[in-house]
């Protein structure tokens, strides 16, 4: 299989605009992801996919491969979907611009689901960590996931996932990262397909692989890092860097 990591790569982003160009221990935020990818030694190739010259340039400038995105994009799976449509690839991994703590082994793990599955029931692959602060659990930035007994995903969502009715009924909940690996073709459906109206109100772009049946295998991991969504997000990073 011919497997590349695609890197989308906003500038504006809601939360915290110009949060990938931030410096984290010496270098840009993007460019620790970008850098981290690369390291894994997983990919035939690694691309950031960006609508900023910014960032385009920040990554060329340092010798890495970028991509122009030539369409406005509601999602990173759509940006990405644009600019594999014409490549000869298999699997695609998305990596969040966001995840400067991208590492090997949760990677590795995500893409070994493609080698078993000889039917192609999987149309996707991700992660997910058990989270137990119940602050976190509340926190909106916080996607959860629920699945089923084969770690299919059954929903994500903002909220507490499963609602504690019963709090001593030991549900476990579990934090969905944002690494995803596609089957190019899983992803160009994506990319044709109308975002629906569960999507548009949760706002996390995976819901719309579920609206449309296909289906998402999760894997369990226990690296977490820091996805970096606000300012707050930013300080703990530069800590746990050093």
């Amino acid at each position: 299989m011919k497997i590349i990591s695609m890197i989308p790569a906003r500038y504006s982003a809601s939360r915290f605009p110009g949060k990938l160009m931030q410096n984290l221990a010496g270098k840009t935020v993007i460019l620790r992801t970008y850098e981290a990818t690369v390291a894994t030694n997983l990919f035939d190739d690694v691309y950031v996919v960006t609508d900023s010259e910014t960032i385009y340039n920040e990554i060329v400038s340092n010798g890495g491969k970028a991509i122009m995105s030539q369409k406005e994009h509601e999602s990173g799976s759509d940006r990405i979907a644009e600019a594999v449509e014409h490549l000869d690839v298999d699997i695609v991994v998305n990596v969040q611009g966001d995840e400067p703590f991208t590492e090997r082994t949760s990677l590795e793990k995500v893409l070994e689901v493609f080698k078993d599955d000889e039917k192609k029931d999987i149309d996707l692959a991700s992660l997910m960590v058990e989270i137990h602060d119940w602050d976190e659990i509340n926190n909106p930035n916080t996607v959860k996931v629920i699945v089923d007994q084969n770690n299919f995903a059954l929903y994500f969502s903002r909220s507490p996932i499963p609602f504690p009715r019963d709090k001593d009924a030991g549900a476990r909940y579990f934090k969905h990262k944002g690494i995803y690996a596609f089957r190019k073709e899983a992803l160009l459906d994506f990319y044709k397909l109308p975002m629906q109206f569960i999507e548009a109100t949760e706002k996390i772009e995976c819901i719309r692989y579920l609206e449309y049946g296909k289906r998402i295998k999760m894997i369990e991991t226990t690296v977490e890092g820091v996805e970096i969504d606000t300012p707050e997000d930013l300080e703990r990073a530069k800590k746990l860097w050093k």
